[in-house]
């Protein structure tokens, strides 16, 4: 027999006690004797394993062909031949289809060349992978201790049954892996074997279904009583799946087929891998959109104490204002948050999107007795008009008094190391009333023209581009352009290429109060930037720190503690910048610390089937060529073969294929975002067209991508940006001649609260420049800002 040693392998029969021992004849063996013995449809079978892991069993070229001989007849009925290893089928991965399946085989010589086609498909995965892999599914015989295998040998084991013409076949979840819900069966189905199914070449039908066979969505639609799964065999299906999830302990992952006398037979059962962590009842509705355009890359720690943080507290203040959200939520939620280092709002809070309630008949009956609620409304109109008319005096004078501040900062190169822990404190505590006026003006003020502080930048960058083509000192004569850019502590974007002609530049005392508000949070972010890049030098000078790139990565409680003498955290050298990730989905909820996104109202145009895998974009990429950074494989079919493309990749999309094929297996277990049946997708998304995936929806779209968001994704940390004087010089941005922004001097009172009056280096309240509370105010009182709380920095959990 060439190619194959028969005298070297022993035959078990999958009656044998040892074939239910899955580090003997493989998991996919071990789970289909173990099935048999408890009374599910099993066909009969025996299993090929290398004598020396399989003591005392019948071994030999004869013994081989008498299992052979009677099973098929002698050659007169086809078998199957597959693989049965020890490190497929487990728990945390199944290695979907990587391994051979030889289908229709009839005569002895056909039979041996496919055990031996199935043995060498063991090469197909590295030894490395492999030895990560062991296969932790319960055994029978000898459960625990060493594998026979480990001794030598790849770990495969051949099966061999005999062949059903199936009538109908597919894949049955015993719970649903896209959802993550246990009370919900899937089922997809085609027309004779699950072959053409699992090997991703028909999509098939899909079939949803309760515990208990109820059908709840069949797609695509089937006229009635045309179905391919009729509710008798859905109901013997549910039956099924209930049985095997009693028998293994969990639901699971399972080939079946039908006969041509409608026999229900299961040809495989394993766990079912990668299923996706449901989001809790209560679990708060998040998005970025509120605060992308702010924060569109990743951001790394310090920027998120130093930016975020108070993003998030001057959002709380507005809210608490007006009465626009309830003060329990306010006082244990942050309104702005982050996610894998990535910005994202607390949409119910902000009213973009309603937060989902339950029981609204009951709440609203409860509201009707208790009339607090009213009078709180009441109260929060009350002030909400006095401050209508008094804002936009609030917001001249928060203006000329953050003007006033940064125009009086000598260059970070000339202070004292106090003084510059104190201007970026000053930041931080006048970035909440800056974003709390900012979020007032734009819901309370009327807009008086269409002016924007992006628009200025535009107009003024048309201007002057020609006469300077050096970023740095463009910046130094013209702050407004800082408009442009997203804040970073790491290597500033460049600005665009010379615009086309955008009006006339006018100014930023021209702007409205609410753009004017937001150019100054832009001025006090870049001060405090050039604040830390010089304390990052000194800490590099006295050698607390290796890099100054580093300083980025500690939080602002540590770097304040250092300036006190506490030293910087031990484990600081080996922290690492937070990785580029995907943006994230418009809105999702949190489950373990992950998104999950939130099910459109309606199906997108052009979407196809939801496969998994969490939300993602980058680059579409066909297979062939150069791999592009965060690429979308965009494919016609989910062949099998591309499964050594799925690590790194940031989605994967196919025009035709099954949720359930073995390719989507695979990707979600390496959380890789994935839609099939999307319709013309290869021809829809060319190469390098930029894109996302929704692995929840099977929403695919593409993105329309700014240079300030292509700068902001690299999530770089190194040096720190530095811009030049107009004669050359180098200096930090925003030094003394930033005083040229300033559209005035102003006094007056300080607006939601003080902190902004003051010398830079004598902040009021404690360390940092905190904002006196008052005293029924639902934020801690004994925090600098409230992310600073550990109880606050906590409720992002619930």
């Amino acid at each position: 027999m060439t190619g194959f040693d028969a005298d070297g392998h022993a035959v078990i029969t999958l009656d044998a006690g040892q074939a239910r021992d899955a580090r003997i004849a493989g998991a996919k063996a071990a789970h289909l004797a173990r099935a048999a013995r408890a009374g599910l449809p099993v066909l009969p079978g025996f299993v090929v394993v290398p004598a020396a892991v399989a003591p005392g069993a019948p071994r030999g070229e004869v013994e081989l062909r008498r299992a052979w001989g009677e099973l098929s007849g002698e050659g007169a009925l086809s078998v199957v031949v597959r693989s049965s290893s020890v490190h497929e089928d487990g728990t945390e991965s199944s290695m979907a289809g990587l391994f051979e399946t030889v289908l229709d085989v009839r005569d002895w010589e056909a039979f041996t060349d496919a055990v031996r086609r199935v043995l060498r498909s063991a090469r197909r995965v590295p030894v490395r992978q492999l030895a990560g892999s062991a296969n932790e599914a319960g055994t029978e015989a000898g459960e625990g201790g060493a594998s026979p295998w480990e001794a030598g040998g790849d770990g495969m084991a051949v099966l061999v049954q005999p062949m059903v013409r199936a009538v109908a076949g597919g894949v049955m979840f015993g719970a649903d892996p896209l959802a993550g819900r246990h009370d919900r069966m899937l089922v997809s189905a085609v027309p004779g074997g699950p072959d053409r199914l699992v090997d991703g070449s028909v999509q098939g039908v899909r079939y949803q279904l309760t515990r208990h066979a109820r059908l709840m969505d069949v797609e695509p639609a089937e006229p009635r009583g045309t179905r391919l799964l009729d509710r008798g065999r859905l109901r013997r299906l549910a039956r099924l799946a209930r049985l095997a999830q009693r028998e293994f302990g969990g639901p699971q992952d399972i080939e079946f087929g039908f006969d041509a006398d409608d026999r229900l037979w299961l040809f495989q059962t394993r766990p079912i891998t990668a299923m996706p962590a449901v989001p809790p009842r209560r679990a708060r509705l998040l998005g970025p959109g509120p605060v992308a355009e702010t924060f569109p890359g990743v951001l790394q720690p310090l920027e998120e104490d130093l930016w975020l943080a108070p993003m998030s507290y001057g959002l709380t203040l507005a809210l608490d204002v007006t009465g626009s959200a309830p003060r329990g939520k306010l006082r244990n939620l942050p309104v702005v948050t982050t996610v894998d280092g990535r910005a994202a709002a607390d949409l119910g809070l902000l009213g973009v999107i309603p937060a989902r309630r339950r029981g609204g008949a009951f709440l609203a009956f409860l509201a009707f007795l208790n009339p607090a609620p009213g009078a709180r409304r009441a109260a929060a109109a009350w002030r909400t008009g006095r401050l209508r008319a008094a804002l936009p005096m609030l917001a001249v004078d928060l203006m000329a008094d953050v003007d006033r501040r940064l125009s009086e900062l000598p260059a970070p190169e000339d202070m004292l190391t106090g003084r510059l822990f104190a201007a970026v404190s000053w930041g931080r505590t006048v970035l909440a009333s800056l974003h709390a006026q900012e979020s007032l003006a734009g819901a309370l003020l009327p807009q008086s023209s269409g002016a924007t502080a992006v628009g200025e930048a535009l107009a003024v960058l048309s201007e002057a581009r020609a006469a300077e083509p050096d970023d740095g000192r463009l910046i130094a004569r013209h702050p407004v352009l800082l408009s442009l850019l997203p804040p970073s502590l790491g290597p500033r974007a460049p600005l665009p290429a010379r615009t086309p002609w955008a009006g006339v530049a006018r100014g930023a005392a021209a702007l409205p109060a609410r753009e004017g508000l937001r150019l100054r949070i832009r001025w006090v972010q870049e001060m405090q930037t050039g604040m830390v890049c010089e304390m990052a030098r000194r800490l590099t000078a006295a050698g607390l720190v290796d890099d100054p790139s580093r300083v980025p990565l500690l939080r602002w409680a540590e770097l304040t503690a250092a300036s006190d003498g506490a030293g910087l955290p031990a484990d600081l050298p080996e922290r690492l910048p937070r990785p580029h990730r995907p943006t994230l989905p418009a809105a999702f909820r949190l489950a373990a610390g992950r998104p999950v996104p939130e099910p459109a109202g309606h199906a997108t145009k052009g979407a196809g089937q939801g496969a998994g895998g969490g939300f993602g974009s980058g680059t579409a990429w066909h297979g062939a060529g150069e791999r592009p950074r965060s690429p979308v494989l965009v494919v016609r079919t989910l062949d099998p073969s591309l499964a050594s493309l799925l690590p790194g990749l940031a989605g994967l999309v196919a025009e035709t294929g099954s949720v359930l094929s073995h390719l989507a297996v695979l990707a979600r277990e390496f959380e890789v975002p994935t839609a099939v049946g999307v319709p013309d997708a290869v021809d829809r998304f060319p190469e390098g067209t930029r894109m996302s995936v929704d692995g929840g929806t099977g929403a695919v779209e593409e993105v329309r991508v700014t240079v300030v968001g292509e700068a902001a994704e690299r999530g770089e940390v190194v040096e720190c940006p530095r811009a030049s004087s107009g004669d050359g010089a180098g200096v930090d941005t925003l030094g003394p001649a930033a005083g040229t922004l300033s559209p005035g001097p102003g006094s007056g009172p300080d607006p939601l609260g003080p902190g902004t009056r003051g010398a830079p280096n004598a902040p009021s309240g404690p360390r940092g420049g905190g904002i006196p509370l008052p005293s029924d105010s639902p934020l801690p009182s004994n925090c600098v800002l409230p992310s600073d709380c550990p109880d606050y920095r906590e409720g992002m959990a619930s």
